[in-house]
């Protein structure tokens, strides 16, 4: 046996190697007791991990939301389509505003919004606006004296000095429009037709007995099938070409302003080209004589933007081609308007009147529809009370 003192002699790191060899291995860790959970192992969550499934849900998950996006973007494209058809359905039906006027007052009609703004300039001239920016307005009457006088060569810029008498004529403005060309629709002038405030009468009386022979004025519906007659291309070009043959209205004017620079020969090929077309059966040796001449009053130069051309058709048929192009005293020519040239042939003028009031294809359709709703303001209102007013 050992002895007591033997064990006293032993060295003391020996001792407590000895003690920490004796004690219970895993004592410095966590002691697990019944009620502790089983210890897991660190790569056991990444184990249960299924890639091609959590693929799967992705995929899902993508497709999912963008039918969803596509469905939305459809549903609010789709209810903006269909709010703006009610909307424009809603602003198509007819609106019956609360009236004290009576039915047969002009201002009652269906047609009321479309009739002639008329403005006053600074010094109380009467205007109509066209719409237009480069020629914005024209006048609602017009004042012309008779010229008369020598008329100079045709020449480039030669304008012959001509006498206006005194006693004026007025006309007043029927109706107006925008000519345009080519399917681009190229602007050229914006015309106007004015009669003489005189005539309008036997305008009147004229149009109302084509439709009633024992009236005096129309009501909606005779209005109605005037309208209807005027914008048919048969019997607008019927009605018409009786009414000038006749030398119905005697006295009237075509305001020619152009929008952008142009010049005589232009305008007279498009003339020209409406006159054949209106006149195409006469054949005879003095209507060619007649528009040979009218060809010759146009053998001219440069017609510049926003300068007056006046044709002008009095009461035997003569017509009278009238420019302003402002003057030159440079070259001696005064300010104000000057007559071109005449040519007495009726039928030269009443074909190129034609051209803007009836047929199948006219100058400018917003002037003929312009000038047909002019004449409806005529002849809803009683025989001679129309001259009356504008005076």
């Amino acid at each position: 046996m050992l002895r007591q003192s033997t064990f006293k002699q032993l060295p003391r790191s020996l001792g407590s190697a000895a003690k920490a060899a004796t004690r219970t291995p895993g004592a410095g860790a966590s002691r697990r007791t019944f009620l502790s959970p089983p210890r897991s192992q660190p790569n056991e969550h990444l184990n249960r991990l299924d890639v091609n499934k959590l693929s799967e849900q992705q995929i899902k998950y993508a497709r999912n939301r963008r039918a969803f996006l596509w469905t939305g973007l459809f549903c609010s494209v789709s209810s903006m389509i269909y709010a703006g058809y009610l909307i424009k359905l809603e602003l198509q039906k007819p609106v019956q505003a609360d009236s004290s006027l009576p039915s047969t007052d002009p201002l009652a009609g269906t047609n009321a919004a479309e009739r002639k703004v008329v403005v006053r300039d600074e010094e109380g001239h009467e205007l109509v606006p066209t719409g237009n920016s480069t020629v914005p307005t024209f006048p609602r009457t017009l004042s012309l004296g008779s010229f008369e006088g020598a008329i100079a060569p045709g020449g480039a810029s030669g304008l012959a000095t001509t006498i206006t008498g005194a006693d004026k004529i007025e006309y007043t403005l029927v109706g107006f429009g925008l000519r345009t060309v080519t399917f681009v629709g190229i602007q050229v002038y914006v015309v106007g037709y004015y009669v003489a405030t005189a005539d309008v009468a036997s305008l009147q009386s004229a149009l109302t007995k084509k439709v009633n022979p024992i009236a005096t004025t129309l009501v909606p519906g005779e209005r109605d099938q005037l309208r209807t007659d005027l914008l048919d291309h048969a019997k607008g070009e019927e009605l018409w070409d009786g009414l000038l043959a006749s030398g119905i209205p005697a006295r009237s004017v075509f305001r020619v302003i152009p929008v952008r620079d142009t010049d005589f020969h232009h305008l007279r090929d498009g003339f020209v080209r409406a006159i054949q077309a209106r006149a195409g059966k006469v054949g005879d040796e003095q209507f060619g004589e007649a528009m040979k001449h009218f060809r010759q009053i146009f053998n001219r130069g440069k017609v510049p933007a926003k300068k007056e051309l006046l044709l002008i058709r009095d009461g035997e048929g003569k017509l009278s081609v009238v420019y302003d192009d402002g003057g030159n005293k440079k070259e001696g020519r005064p300010a104000g308007r000057q007559l071109v040239g005449t040519v007495d042939d009726e039928r030269v003028s009443r074909a190129l009147w034609l051209n803007y009031l009836a047929g199948k294809k006219v100058a400018s359709e917003p002037a003929r529809k312009s000038i047909v709703e002019g004449i409806m303001e005529f002849v809803e209102r009683p025989v001679g009370t129309v001259a009356a007013q504008v005076l």
